[in-house]
């Protein structure tokens, strides 16, 4: 019997132990930089000193390729001074180093001054947008906090904004209107290294609106409200089915 009793308490006290195991935290994923070599016709990974920034990495005669696991990114960053033999031998070269990483890794090409917000969050020079935030409750409030940010709401939140609103079946988008700004509305397909993404734009309008004032006849608005205040108006146009392509009559069954 007391056999019995050792052995319970021994598996009581391990199970104890497992109970109070700490799960240790995740660990934070560096990101990786290589930067293409136009003799080898290929990319080298780059070490970095920790202490440099990666925007001071960026050079006119630079191919650069940052994956960030964190995010399953990859950025293919191009100089200015790039040659097309060069930007044609990258692109090929980086996907198989993006297979290595992660088959499901976006891969994107980024030009010197084009760079998007996701790119410049990576690199530090910008904070990352809190999409949690935007996408719960109102995203204008009225406070004079929230009119200072609307007047600098950047084209990518009012992108999230618009993504998140969607687009009633049978019409298309084609203008934004956000407080005193303008803009046209229009999706692109573009090739990212054979791959066809389509990708929202907005652009804005100046010379297209005439003064005065602007009964639009053709369009169906829609506005966004926050707590009795527009954050803003679309204009949606009805997309026209063509009539010319007429459904098979059915056939007579008797036939």
């Amino acid at each position: 019997m007391s056999n019995e009793k050792e052995e319970k308490k021994k598996k009581k006290k391990n199970g104890n132990a497992k109970d109070n195991e700490t799960i240790p935290p995740r660990e934070v994923q560096t990101i990786t930089i290589y930067q293409f070599n136009d003799e080898l016709g290929d990319f080298e990974e780059l070490i970095v000193d920790p202490d440099l920034k990666m925007e001071d990495l960026l050079d006119d005669d630079f191919i650069l390729l940052f994956v960030d696991p964190q995010h399953s990114r990859v950025f293919m960053w191009i100089g200015y001074n790039s040659t097309t033999r060069m930007k044609f031998i990258a692109a090929k070269t980086a996907q198989p180093i993006r297979d290595k990483h992660g088959i499901a890794f976006k891969l994107s090409t980024i030009d010197q001054d084009q760079e998007t917000h996701g790119f410049k969050v990576m690199i530090g020079q910008e904070q990352e947008i809190d999409y949690d935030k935007i996408q719960s409750g109102p995203a204008y409030e009225g406070t004079e906090e929230d009119l200072e940010l609307l007047k600098t709401l950047s084209r990518e939140k009012i992108l999230l904004i618009l993504e998140k609103a969607g687009i009633p079946e049978g019409f298309e988008r084609k203008i934004v209107i956000v407080k005193n700004e303008i803009y046209g509305y229009r999706e692109y397909d573009r090739n990212y290294l054979g791959t066809v993404i389509r990708e929202p734009q907005l652009f804005p309008l100046k010379e297209e609106i005439e003064d005065g004032t602007f009964l639009a006849e053709k369009y169906i608005p829609r506005m966004l409200f926050s707590y009795n205040n527009v954050v803003l108006t679309e204009l949606f146009e009805r997309i026209e089915i063509d009539d010319s392509i007429q459904k098979e009559p059915l056939k007579d069954l008797d036939a």
